[in-house]
């Protein structure tokens, strides 16, 4: 980054969140404001390294609370705001749409408000310093389906930014409906606005009700590793310090009003990853017996799209953003991370 900025991150105590907060306090010249409601899915404890940092400021607040929000954003002069707030856990979706709804539509409805009145009466000369980045996900498209399902060597087909949207699930919906209000925002209001959306990521401080956390802390605990139907639904896995400097790329670089697709290139089956972290664990925290042999298969889950996969081209080209991390590289830096950790066993 070329130069110093006030940076709202919501979100910042949940798994995205702490990476990109810990990344741009590498710069001295960045102050944060972390926002972060302090749910099921926070990790404060991950914070702990920085919370003493003259340049981070953190607040427990819902991103619902626009009053707070703009209070917050007009006491530290806030330029850059990552929205990345968000219910995330589709099968708790499944059990219970309202919290996604008012988290991830009335949520980001809430922060675009708080944006919209913080901006209102700002000269057009100092406009340019703002910016409001929505990260969303690659499961607003829906189901990606190959041309010949049946045939592994026929043509594939891949996200790209103007893929029509098709969610499939409860969250996949209110991330899709705020995805749609932002763009309102910026046709109707002319906000300074960008969407990012993402494949799955993985890394460091990922919650462990997500797929390879949880492979990891069931297999330490001796438990069976589920896998939802036969394991054959692919994903295409994102290293989070890969999408952390991929979301700095677009908020620096990007034209306002655009959507960038953000994939790691790595696609594959759940169940060929599960394996793959089994066989590291084996190497890593060897046990009497292969950790594979615990992977049990349970039923499918309600809408669960069979494939998704990014086209990441538009970044790459137009902002020079690549991802570095394979699924090898990244799979060891995290296995490793959360053998050496102890809250993945809780």
């Amino acid at each position: 980054m070329s130069k110093a900025n006030v940076i709202m991150v919501t979100g910042g105590a949940g798994f995205i969140g702490i990476n990109l907060v810990k990344y741009l306090l590498k710069s001295d010249t960045n102050v944060v404001i972390n926002i972060d409601k302090l749910t099921y899915a926070s990790n404060k404890s991950a914070l702990h390294d920085i919370q003493t940092k003259s340049n981070y400021f953190f607040y427990e607040a819902d991103i619902c609370d626009t009053d707070l929000i703009l209070k917050i954003l007009k006491k530290h002069s806030i330029n850059w705001v990552f929205n990345l707030a968000a219910e995330s856990h589709v099968d708790r979706s499944i059990d219970n749409p309202k919290s996604f709804v008012e988290t991830n539509i009335l949520g980001t409805f809430g922060m675009l408000e708080a944006f919209r009145k913080y901006l209102d009466g700002k000269s057009s000369e100092s406009l340019s310093r703002y910016r409001y980045l929505q990260v969303s996900t690659d499961e607003v498209y829906g189901d990606l389906v190959d041309v010949d399902e049946k045939s592994s060597s026929g043509p594939k087909s891949y996200f790209v930014e103007t893929s029509p949207y098709a969610p499939s699930s409860p969250y996949s919906a209110s991330k899709a409906s705020a995805d749609h209000l932002v763009q309102a925002w910026f046709r109707t209001y002319d906000l300074p606005i960008l969407i990012t959306n993402c494949s799955n990521n993985y890394g460091p401080f990922q919650n462990t009700e997500k797929l390879i956390p949880n492979i990891i802390s069931s297999a330490l605990a001796g438990r069976s590793i589920p896998i939802y139907g036969n394991g054959m639904q692919v994903r295409d896995w994102l290293f989070v310090e890969d999408h952390v400097k991929a979301l700095i790329k677009v908020m620096e670089y990007g034209v306002l009003g655009n959507t960038y697709n953000i994939g790691g290139s790595n696609e594959t089956a759940n169940l060929d990853l599960a394996r793959s972290v089994c066989r590291l664990m084996d190497q890593m925290r060897p046990s009497n017996d292969l950790y594979e042999k615990q992977i049990s298969f349970v039923k499918d889950r309600p809408g669960h799209d069979r494939r998704y996969a990014i086209d990441h081209s538009k970044i790459t080209q137009e902002l020079g953003w690549s991802p570095k991390e394979s699924l090898t590289t990244g799979l060891h830096k995290t296995v490793e991370h959360y053998l050496n950790n102890e809250f993945i066993t809780r």
